[in-house]
């Protein structure tokens, strides 16, 4: 797929249209802030992330296998 080939063709529509709705869609579309999944989280949520990137600092982890291991 070439990408600048398809650009084009996008642009070619929205020229060849007069219906507002349609470009006013695609300007929404477009220019729609993109959502951080991080601005969902619930405070406490935030804090247990936080905690945990605290203790993997402090070298308090295990690694996956090692804990596979111990619950086999």
């Amino acid at each position: 797929m070439d990408i600048q080939l398809e650009k084009r063709e996008v642009i070619d529509i929205l020229e060849g249209t007069d219906d507002l709705s349609i470009i006013l869609a695609v300007k929404k579309l477009l220019t729609k802030k993109k959502k951080d999944w991080w601005d969902d989280l619930t405070e406490a949520q935030k804090e247990e992330i936080k905690e945990g990137e605290r203790q993997i600092e402090r070298g308090e982890y295990s690694d996956f296998e090692s804990f596979i291991q111990k619950h086999i």
